[in-house]
């Protein structure tokens, strides 16, 4: 679900309460350890099983957007079980969820952990797409040739649980400016669009390059040799 970023404010998703609020350490594989609260809610627009990760002083960081001063870091990020679990380098998942859970730590605020695995497709049709791309298609040319959308993620949830713990400011980390336009449209203003590092690998580079190319995600990348 691709949206272009307007004047007008949608509809406001209905409240989503918090079910339960869980500490959890949290140690990726190069060693860098944090903690979460790990937060699950009712009522989410799509009935998907979303989390939200509140990291370091995010109650600071709430209190200080309350009185105008900077927002919390924030980042909603879509499921990828090949990246996120496996490693895969056919994307930067990994790599940016890595990276997130530090930054947003040492800034306080919550990564969002979407279940939107393919952008909204799903796993198998993700392997599906994968497959399209090994024969020559781009990542969104695959999604297109299976009859999906291109980006059919929503964002509504992920505002949602940004209501239920007082957050209707943000900075936004990620590249992606769909993102950004989709919050804003649901109502969250965000203050500043924080770009993540260039997860680059030989197996992701056109990957990265159509998504720079494509959609305008704030990408530096080398220019071809």
């Amino acid at each position: 679900m691709t949206l272009s970023l307007g004047t007008d404010v949608l509809s406001p998703a209905p409240a989503a309460t918090v079910r339960t609020r869980v500490t959890v350490p949290l140690e990726f594989a190069d060693g860098y350890a944090t903690t979460a609260e790990v937060l699950t809610f009712d009522g989410l627009a799509d009935g998907r099983e979303h989390l939200l990760l509140g990291l370091g002083d995010w109650r600071a960081a709430l209190a200080r957007s309350a009185a105008g001063g900077e927002a919390p870091l924030v980042r909603p990020h879509s499921e990828c079980l090949t990246g996120d679990v496996f490693g895969s380098q056919r994307c930067d998942c990994g790599p940016q969820l890595r990276e997130a859970a530090e930054r947003i730590t040492d800034a306080g605020g919550f990564l969002l952990y979407l279940r939107q695995e393919g952008r909204g497709i799903g796993l198998y049709a993700k392997l599906d797409a994968y497959a399209l791309q090994d024969a020559g298609l781009d990542t969104y040319e695959a999604n297109r040739a299976l009859g999906r959308g291109e980006d059919e993620r929503d964002y509504t949830a992920a505002v949602q649980m940004l209501a239920a713990v007082g957050a209707d400011r943000v900075r936004l980390l990620s590249n992606n400016p769909d993102k950004a336009a989709q919050l804003e449209l649901l109502g969250v203003a965000v203050t500043e669009r924080v770009p993540t590092g260039v997860h680059l690998s030989a197996a992701n580079a056109r990957y990265l390059a159509v998504k720079r190319d494509h959609t305008q995600h704030t990408l530096d990348l080398p220019l071809a040799g």
